[in-house]
């Protein structure tokens, strides 16, 4: 082979070599152990578990947890107030939460359509929720009945029962004569007739979930 020869064949030989060569494995696997240590520190273990926990809480714990908040910024008188009234409500079959539910959309605590942007917050009174509940049961409700009123309308421990309840049932009875046990079945299909407090008389104001309109 003559010098040229040579010479090409080790530059060559050399030119394949340095790019190629490999890292030392000894010095390459601690760094990688490295960053997966400094990742593990800079994600959440939830992340790093490879486990995904929804931001977004289910719409029961929502309500539940709102009714919570606002009764645990209470204070003391507020927070006694509240729980009296869930006593009120002891005798239907109501878990906790439910019960702080109802108190929530009847009181404004909780977003309710009936009420819409109307309804202040207000702490409810046992006094207020019992006489309410006695009431309906003076026109034949049973505590079976009342909880069914109670799942479909809770905001009617918050209604007025001069303005609303007593006033409504007069004109279910008057006008409609509806009374006795037409009454009690009525009021089981739709209890939201004890809470109807605006007639548009077909000039919609925009008060639908409150209006005569949908009896």
């Amino acid at each position: 082979m003559s010098v040229p020869s040579l010479f090409l064949h080790g530059l060559y030989a050399s030119y394949l070599r340095l790019p190629f060569e490999l890292p030392d494995l000894a010095t390459v696997t601690p760094n990688i152990a490295r960053s997966n240590a400094n990742l593990s520190y800079a994600l959440p273990s939830s992340a790093v578990r490879g486990a995904w926990n929804s931001p977004f809480p289910s719409k029961k714990w929502t309500v539940h947890s709102t009714a919570q908040t606002e009764s645990a910024v209470l204070t003391d008188e507020g927070r006694e107030r509240w729980e009296a009234c869930r006593e009120a409500l002891s005798a239907f079959d109501f878990s906790v939460e439910e019960k702080d539910k109802i108190l929530g959309k009847a009181f404004g605590h909780v977003h309710s359509p009936y009420w819409g942007e109307e309804r202040k917050k207000e702490i409810p009174q046992y006094e207020i929720v019992s006489e309410i509940l006695d009431y309906l049961r003076s026109l034949g409700l049973s505590d079976g009945d009342l909880l069914k009123v109670l799942k479909k309308f809770p905001e009617v421990v918050g209604c007025s029962l001069e303005h609303d309840l007593k006033t409504n049932v007069k004109i279910l009875e008057d006008k409609w004569g509806i009374r006795g046990k037409q009454l009690r079945n009525l009021l089981l299909r739709n209890p939201k007739a004890l809470g109807y407090n605006v007639d548009c008389k077909g000039d919609c104001i925009a008060q639908c979930t409150r209006c005569w309109a949908r009896f």
